[in-house]
């Protein structure tokens, strides 16, 4: 692995390009197998019959990947990814061994809540880890004589300045996010950093569309601004996850380790995320 290549932390559940990903248990916590939103597994060998065509399926070749991967995207587009010495022909036959799966994955999305995709006063939005109604607020500070107050919105107790009320607020609300997030994720990464004594060289936010954070050989974390949106333990998990990425770069059982030595709940901000993350439009 070259200096500078990232280890993702997992794909996100569902949607483009992602299916979450369900880690696997250390030894120690035995758990039930979990149903994971991602299939990645060697084509199958030995088969001779000519494999079956698939109409519902898009297939990519990708030069990166070392398997074939099955991916159900937030459009309920299936991919199916060629690894590099890969046949169109053998990812058709890794679908058709993946059906089952790819079924039951399209009823899951069908079941899954939706955030609404506009935003409007009334609108009920993931903040801080609750669904929250956006409401009018009067903005605090001095105003001039003779000027009318700027319009404001709150969600709990914070306010967020608008252009105005009527209208779509989504992409205001969601700069103020992501402006939030580029102060808060790096100043809690460092502490956790400092706690875990992780070696971090920088920390990086980012509008991430595919997973929560990501961490590389040369030390930087990214983390997805979403996280703000998240209640506090699920976004320490993501961060505890990254940093135990610059001790084990991989997913093994001593990765898994790691992260129950420092994050005891993880299974939790698993369950949170795997239940809640479609809200945030991911």
């Amino acid at each position: 692995m070259s200096d500078g290549q990232q280890q993702d932390l997992f794909g996100l559940f569902a949607p483009q390009p992602g299916v979450h990903r369900v880690p696997p248990t250390p030894r120690h916590h035995p758990q039930p197998a979990a149903d994971t939103g991602i299939v990645v597994a060697p084509p199958a060998l030995g088969v001779s019959a000519p494999a079956p065509v698939t109409d519902d399926v898009v297939f990519q070749r990708s030069w990166r990947a070392r398997h074939y991967r099955l991916t159900l995207r937030r459009d309920g587009v299936a991919v199916a990814t060629i690894p590099s010495r890969g046949t169109e022909r053998e990812a058709m036959r890794f679908v058709e061994q993946h059906r089952e799966w790819l079924e039951r994955a399209r009823a899951r999305q069908r079941h899954r809540p939706r955030g609404a995709e506009v935003w409007t006063l009334g609108t009920h939005v993931l903040w801080r880890g609750e669904l929250t109604e956006i409401r009018p607020a009067t903005p605090a500070g001095p105003v001039e004589w003779g000027e009318a107050p700027r319009p404001a919105v709150c969600l709990a107790a914070d306010v967020f300045r608008v252009a105005r009320l009527d209208g779509d607020l989504r992409p205001t609300l969601e700069a103020h996010f992501a402006r939030r997030a580029k102060i808060e994720l790096p100043a809690r990464t460092w502490e956790l950093a400092a706690e875990t004594n992780m070696a971090v060289q920088q920390v990086t936010v980012r509008n991430q569309r595919s997973r929560w954070g990501s961490c590389s050989t040369a030390g930087t974390v990214s983390l997805n601004w979403r996280l703000v949106q998240t209640p506090d333990f699920v976004r320490d998990y993501i961060i505890y996850h990254e940093l135990m990425h610059l001790a084990e770069m991989n997913h093994s059982a001593r990765f898994w380790a790691r992260v129950e030595a420092v994050c005891p709940g993880w299974r939790d901000a698993e369950h949170w995320l795997k239940r809640n993350g479609s809200l945030l439009g991911l």
